[in-house]
C-alpha cells in the first residue's frame, strides 16, 4: 500500500472525526440554548451539509499541500527508491511540524470558515426559507463554533496526528541516518510545554468560562424582562441546565488537555530515562533516543546524542589509553599506539617517522604493510620532510594533487595513497622528534576532529618514546643512574620491593622538604604519611604492575607548605623482567599554575591553555584576522558623579564581573579596560572556525545579563545601566607592543578603529549592538541581524555595511515584523522612494514606537524628501565624529 496516500487518508479520517465530534457538541450546546424552533432546526438541517462541504473540501485541499514534502518521499521508499538526504531532511522536518501545522490549520482556517459557512447557511435561510432566526443567535452560534468547536477540534487533531506521525518519523530517521542537518534543524516548529499549557488554559478553560458567564446574563436577562421579574421555576431549570452544560463541556476539556499533555510529557521523559538507565549501566550501544516531537524533549534528545556520541569516542579513548598503560616494550608499544590510530581515525594505513639527527633524514620507526617498512626520507623532501620541518600539520585530500608527494612508494608497493594526514611529534622541551601520518580516511577526507585526535596520539608517541628510552636506560644500568636522577629536574623517588625508598633525587629532596639522609631506608608510608593518594598510586602499582597517574595533585610537604604536582607511579623491572620495585615521578607544576591563574583572569582557561601549550613564539608580533569588540557604559561620567568614588567602584566592579565572564564563555580574551568601556578579541592568540559568531553570541549574552543586573539594581531602588556594544572583523597587527620596560599583548590596526567607531555610531542610531558587514560575512551560523546604514567613518573613503544584533530580543512576537519592514524601508530609502520610505518606516514605529533606528530614517526621509540629494547620491551616511 501507498504510505504517503495511506497518511493523507489517515489525516482527512482524523479530521472528519474531529469534525463530527465538534458538531455534535457544539450542536448539543445550541439545542439548550439557543431556543431554535423545530422548524428553524429542520431548516438549519437542510443547508448544514453544503455548508459543512464547503469549508471541509477547503481544509482537505490544504492537508493535501501540506504533505507535498512528506507524502511522495514515503511513496519513493515503498517503491524501494531512496531520497537525496536534504530532501529526507525536509521530509522528517515536515512530518515533525505537521501536528502543529495541523493545529495552527484548524485555529486559523477551519475555525473561520466554519464560522463562515454558518453566517452564510443563516443568510440563505432567512433570505430563502424564512427561517427569521435572530442576530443573537447566529452570534451564539458562531461563538460555539470558535469557542468549542474549533479549539476542540484542533486539540483533537494535535494529538492524533502526533501519534500516528510517530512510526513514520522513526522510518525516516533510519533512513536518514544520523541527525537533521542544522540547516533542516531551523525549520522545525518548537511548542513548548509552556505553549501548550497557555493554549489549554485559554482556549479551553478561560474563553469557555466566559462563554458560560455572558450566556447565563444574556439569559438571565431574557428571561428577566420577558416575565416582568417574575421567573417562574421551569425557565429557572432551564437556564440551570444551560449553564451546566457549558461548565461541564469546559471542565472535561480542560482535564482531556491536562491528561494528554502530562502523558506526553511521561512519555518523552519516560524514554529518556531508560536511554541515561543504559548509559548507567554502560551499555552506551543501547542509549539511543529518537527525535519524535519538536518541543523542548526534542533539543534535549538531540543533545542526549551528541553527548552519548562523545561518550562512546571517550570510551573508545579510554579503553585504547589503559591497554597501552602497562606497555613498556617500545616496538610493541609503538605498533599497538599506530593501529588504535587508524581504527579510531576511520583510516586504511598509519606510519611513524622517527628524526635521526646524525642523518638528517627521517626513517620509519612503524609502517602499516611489510613491503613499506625501512623508508628513508631527507627532512627536505615529501610531505612528512615539510612537516617536520615546519611543524605544521598536513590535511591532504588528494595526494596525487600535492606537489611535495613521492609517488615512489605507491609504483613500488601497489597501494593507492589518497587522502594524508600528517602531524609532527614534540616531545616535552619542544623538539620535533619526528611524524605520525594517517593515510587513505574511509568515506571522505579527514576532518579537524581528526586532526586533534592524531595530534593527541602523536603526544602519546612522544611520552612513549620517551619513557621507552628512558627505562630502557634504566634497565640497561642495572635501574639506578645517579646522573640521570641529579640531572632530571623532576622529583624521582625508588622503592624496593618491600616498599622501602632506595634512592630520591635533589629534586625529589626540594620538593618534600627532606634530605636523603632522612629518606633512604624508611618506607613509603612514613615519608608520605601526608599524603594518602601517593600510597593509594603505589598500591596500584603493586598490584597491577601498571603505570599509575595523577595529574594536578596537592603534595604536602614535611614543612607543612604544599605543591602542585603530576605524578607517574611505574614499577621498575629488572633484564629478566622480574619485579624489583617502584618508581614516584614528580613534576613539579606550581609554578605553571600560578601563570594559568593569572592568565585565566584575562582570558579564559582554554585560551591560556593553548597560549601556554604554544610556547613563547605566540606572544610575538604577527598579521592575523581578528574580531575586535568594544562596549561602553552610557553616561557613565553622570553615574559615578552621582554616585561617589567608594559606590562607583562598587559598580564597575559588578558591572565587569558579569561582562568578563560572558566573554570568557564565548572563548574571547579580554584585552583591556579602557575606563568604563572593555576591549576584548576573538581569534587571538589563535584563529578560530567561529570566532565571528562567538563575538556575535557574547554580545547577545550581554546584554541578556546586563538586563538581569539592572533588575537587581531596581529592586534596590538604583538606577539602571545602559550599554553599546561594537565590533568587527579583519586583518590586525596582534603581539607585545610597548616599550622596554612595560609590554602589553593587544592589537593595532584598522578592524580595532573600526570596531570602536561602531561602539561609538551606537549611540546615533539608538542600537546596542552594532557589527559590520566583514564581521557578518564571518558568521557560520543562524542570527537574528538588520542592515543599519552604509557608513563612510571620518578618515576612511571606503563605506562599511553595518548590522544591529537582535538575537537578545528573538523571543518577542512582533520582531519579525519589524525586521521586514525595516528592510522595505531600507530598500526604499536607496531607491530614493520617499513615500514608500516614509510608510514602511512609519509602520515599523506603529509596531514598536521607541525603534531608534526607525525613528532616525524616519527624520532623514523627510529631511531629503523636502531638498532631494544630488543625482550621484549613493546613500551612504557620512560620519563626521569618531
Amino acid at each position: 500500500m501507498d504510505s504517503g496516500r495511506a497518511l493523507f487518508w489517515r489525516l482527512i479520517w482524523i479530521y472528519m472525526l474531529a469534525t463530527g465530534t465538534a458538531v455534535t457538541v457544539s450542536m448539543g450546546l445550541g439545542l439548550l440554548g439557543l431556543e431554535f424552533t423545530p422548524m428553524q432546526w429542520l431548516k438549519f438541517w437542510i443547508c448544514v451539509p453544503f455548508a459543512t462541504a464547503f469549508f471541509t473540501s477547503i481544509d482537505m485541499v490544504v492537508i493535501r499541500w501540506h504533505l507535498k514534502p512528506l507524502a511522495p518521499v514515503l511513496s519513493a521508499l515503498d517503491r524501494g527508491e531512496r531520497p537525496p538526504d536534504a530532501i529526507l531532511a525536509a521530509a522528517v522536518v515536515r512530518a515533525l511540524n505537521l501536528p502543529q501545522i495541523s493545529a495552527v490549520r484548524v485555529t486559523v482556517l477551519h475555525g473561520p470558515m466554519a464560522t463562515l459557512s454558518l453566517f452564510i447557511a443563516v443568510y440563505v435561510m432567512n433570505t430563502l426559507m424564512g427561517a427569521e432566526v435572530a442576530n443573537w443567535q447566529q452570534i451564539g452560534l458562531a461563538v460555539l463554533i470558535l469557542v468549542f468547536a474549533s479549539p476542540a477540534h484542533a486539540i483533537f487533531e494535535y494529538f492524533a496526528v502526533s501519534r500516528t506521525i510517530e512510526p513514520i518519523v522513526q522510518r525516516l530517521s533510519r533512513e536518514l541516518g544520523g541527525l537533521i542537518p542544522a540547516e533542516q534543524q531551523a525549520a522545525l516548529i518548537e511548542v513548548p510545554l509552556r505553549s501548550k499549557l497557555l493554549f489549554l488554559a485559554v482556549f479551553v478553560c478561560a474563553l469557555p468560562l466566559i462563554f458560560a458567564a455572558g450566556s447565563f446574563l444574556y439569559k438571565f436577562d431574557r428571561m428577566v424582562a420577558g416575565h416582568g421579574f417574575v421567573l417562574p421555576a421551569g425557565e429557572l431549570t432551564q437556564l440551570y441546565i444551560w449553564s451546566g452544560a457549558v461548565v461541564t463541556v469546559c471542565i472535561m476539556g480542560a482535564v482531556a488537555m491536562a491528561v494528554l499533555t502530562s502523558n506526553e510529557v511521561s512519555r518523552s521523559a519516560a524514554r529518556l530515562v531508560e536511554a541515561m538507565r543504559q548509559v548507567e549501566r554502560g551499555r552506551l550501544d543501547d542509549a539511543d533516543v529518537a527525535v519524535l516531537t519538536a518541543d523542548e524533549y526534542a533539543q534535549i534528545n538531540r543533545g542526549f546524542g551528541l553527548m552519548l556520541a562523545s561518550l562512546r569516542e571517550e570510551q573508545q579513548i579510554l579503553e585504547v589509553t589503559q591497554d597501552l598503560a602497562g606497555e613498556l616494550l617500545l616496538e610493541v608499544l609503538i605498533e599497538r599506539i599506530m593501529h588504535a590510530t587508524t581504527g579510531l581515525l576511520n583510516a586504511e594505513r598509519a606510519s611513524l617517522f622517527v628524526y635521526d639527527e646524525k642523518a638528517e633524514e627521517l626513517f620509519t620507526l612503524y609502517a602499516d604493510g611489510v613491503e613499506t617498512r625501512g623508508i628513508h626520507v631527507p627532512t627536505s623532501r615529501g610531505i612528512a620532510g615539510a612537516v617536520f620541518t615546519t611543524g605544521h600539520v598536513e590535511n591532504i585530500a588528494d595526494a596525487y594533487e600535492d606537489s611535495r608527494f613521492n609517488r615512489e612508494v605507491d609504483q613500488r608497493t601497489g597501494f593507492r595513497t589518497r587522502s594524508i594526514l600528517c602531524v609532527p611529534i614534540t616531545n616535552k622541551a619542544g623538539a620535533r622528534i619526528g611524524v605520525a601520518q594517517a593515510l587513505n580516511k574511509k568515506g571522505g577526507a579527514f576532518t579537524a576532529k581528526d586532526e586533534a585526535r592524531l595530534k593527541a596520539f602523536a603526544a602519546q608517541i612522544a611520552v612513549s618514546l620517551e619513557n621507552a628510552k628512558l627505562f630502557d636506560d634504566v634497565l640497561s644500568m642495572k635501574n639506578y643512574n645517579e646522573s640521570i636522577l641529579k640531572s632530571t629536574s623532576n622529583g624521582i623517588v625508588t622503592l624496593d620491593a618491600e616498599g622501602r625508598i632506595v634512592t630520591a633525587n635533589d629534586a625529589a629532596q626540594t620538593l618534600l622538604d627532606q634530605n636523603r639522609d632522612a629518606m633512604v631506608g624508611r618506607p613509603a608510608s612514613d615519608v608520605f604519611a601526608g599524603n594518602p593518594w601517593v600510597l593509594d598510586g603505589l598500591a596500584k602499582t603493586d598490584a597491577s604492575g601498571e603505570t599509575v597517574l595523577a595529574v594536578d595533585a596537592e603534595l604536602a610537604k614535611w614543612s607543612g607548605d604544599t605543591a602542585s604536582v603530576n605524578l607517574t607511579t611505574m614499577p621498575l623491572i629488572d633484564s629478566s623482567e622480574a619485579r624489583i620495585g617502584s618508581m614516584l615521578v614528580l613534576e613539579d607544576i606550581t609554578e605553571e599554575k600560578r601563570v594559568r591563574s593569572t592568565m585565566s583572569r584575562y582570558m579564559s582557561k582554554e585560551v591560556a591553555d593553548q597560549l601556554l601549550s604554544a610556547g613563547e613564539a605566540e606572544l610575538g608580533g604577527k598579521e592575523q584576522k581578528v574580531t575586535v569588540m568594544f562596549s561602553d557604559v552610557r553616561s557613565f561620567t553622570s553615574i559615578a558623579e552621582a554616585l561617589g568614588p567608594r559606590e562607583t567602584v562598587s559598580l564597575l566592579n559588578d558591572y565587569f564581573t558579569e561582562m568578563v565572564d560572558v566573554i570568557f564563555r564565548h572563548d574571547g580574551i579580554l584585552d583591556k579596560y579602557i575606563g568604563d568601556g572593555i576591549m576584548a578579541l576573538y581569534g587571538s592568540p589563535f584563529l578560530g572556525p567561529n570566532d565571528a559568531d562567538n563575538a556575535l553570541a557574547a554580545a547577545d549574552e550581554m546584554m541578556e545579563r546586563l538586563a538581569a543586573l539592572n533588575a537587581r539594581r531596581a529592586a534596590k531602588g538604583e538606577a539602571p545601566l545602559d550599554i553599546g556594544i561594537g565590533f568587527s572583523t579583519g586583518p590586525t597587527v596582534i603581539g607585545n607592543i610597548g616599550s622596554v620596560r612595560r609590554m602589553e599583548y593587544t592589537v593595532i590596526g584598522d578592524t580595532v578603529n573600526l570596531a570602536s567607531r561602531l561602539e561609538g555610531v551606537t549611540k546615533q542610531y539608538g542600537a546596542k549592538i552594532m557589527l559590520s558587514e566583514m564581521s557578518v560575512r564571518d558568521l557560520k551560523g543562524p542570527a537574528t541581524l538588520r542592515e543599519i546604514d552604509l557608513i563612510r567613518v571620518k578618515g576612511k573613503d571606503r563605506p562599511v555595511a553595518v548590522y544591529e544584533s537582535l538575537g537578545y530580543r528573538a523571543h518577542e512576537p512582533a520582531l519579525g515584523a519589524l525586521l521586514e519592514l525595516f528592510a522595505q524601508g531600507l530598500t526604499a530609502y536607496r531607491a530614493r522612494d520617499w513615500t514608500a520610505a516614509s510608510r514602511a518606516f512609519d509602520g515599523a514605529l506603529e509596531l514598536y514606537p521607541d525603534d531608534k533606528p526607525s525613528q532616525v530614517y524616519r527624520q532623514r526621509v523627510e529631511l531629503l524628501a523636502a531638498a532631494p540629494p544630488d543625482a550621484d547620491w549613493d546613500g551612504v551616511w557620512n560620519l563626521t565624529e569618531k
